[in-house]
């Protein structure tokens, strides 16, 4: 349709429904946009309508995240002091950030965290984004299960470990979640953040903002397969025990050059813990 479309009261009245329905500025032009309007008058219709602090806090500019975890690689060191042990740094990408870490875990306490992990391992679930819940994805084919924040001794030791690596808060952190990937389970390209165009995204950040890196550790290596993929730089990290691979996304955008998969285990088992870091307190 035209630029000249006009922006009548009836079209600021559905704007700010959808906007107390938890719709943000994103989603909202995108809405319009599907139903035939400019993108231009959409967006203007939006920013004229939502309070002005929300329309700001919505734009492109201000999701980019100034403070972010991040290894502390200034001077490029090869070893990282974490307090009780010490990591080595393998490589490390700057766009996307992706940091390769040896040594972060001893073979005692990977083999510790599979054997807590085994008996509560359930089929793996995804982000519901139209809900705010979790749901079978075929995509995702591992089973899986969530340590509460601190719940044992070795946890609350490992995400105090991660928490100096990174320089975030423990507080800032999901429980760590620990997965099995059998022979041909996989894990296809997807995003770790919450897309910000999707109906259930306000109530998945109610919890503790947007997350904004992931640390993948891995626990065992499997026989063939299940590397750890960057399909938008054809990186591939290959599973090896104690090791761990770091992300950071200073905005939920494909900008970011996150995208990510857990390549399918041709044979053995492959076995994981996953660390999400949020922008604020998780609760």
């Amino acid at each position: 349709m035209s630029a000249r479309q006009p922006i009548t009261p009836a079209l600021r009245a559905w704007i700010a429904e959808r906007a107390a329905e938890g719709l943000d500025l994103p989603a909202l032009v995108d809405a319009m946009c599907q139903a035939g309007w400019d993108a231009q008058v959409a967006r203007q219709a939006a920013e004229e309508t939502l309070p002005s602090d929300t329309a700001a806090a919505a734009s492109p500019e201000a999701t980019l995240a100034t403070n972010l975890p991040e290894p502390a690689l200034q001077g490029a060191p090869t070893r990282i002091d974490v307090g009780d042990r010490t990591v080595d740094v393998l490589m490390a990408l700057a766009h996307p950030r992706v940091v390769l870490l040896g040594n972060l875990l001893s073979p005692e306490e990977c083999t510790a965290l599979i054997d807590a992990a085994r008996p509560r391992m359930a089929r793996s679930l995804t982000v519901a984004t139209a809900t705010g819940g979790e749901e079978v994805n075929a995509d995702r084919t591992s089973e899986g299960m969530f340590f509460q924040r601190g719940e044992t001794a070795l946890v609350q030791r490992i995400e105090a470990r991660i928490a100096r690596l990174v320089n975030w808060p423990v507080e800032h952190g999901e429980g760590l979640q620990v997965l099995r990937y059998g022979p041909g389970a996989e894990y296809k390209p997807h995003y770790d953040y919450f897309d910000p165009a999707q109906r259930g995204t306000p109530t998945l950040v109610r919890r503790g903002g947007q997350r904004v890196a992931t640390l993948v550790l891995y626990l065992n290596a499997p026989a063939q397969g299940g590397a750890t993929t960057f399909p938008d730089v054809g990186l591939e990290v290959t599973p090896h025990p104690g090791h761990a691979v770091f992300f950071s996304y200073a905005r939920p955008d494909p900008d970011t050059r996150t995208l990510h998969a857990g390549a399918p285990v041709h044979a053995g088992e492959k076995w994981i813990a996953t660390k999400w870091l949020r922008e604020r307190e998780f609760h």
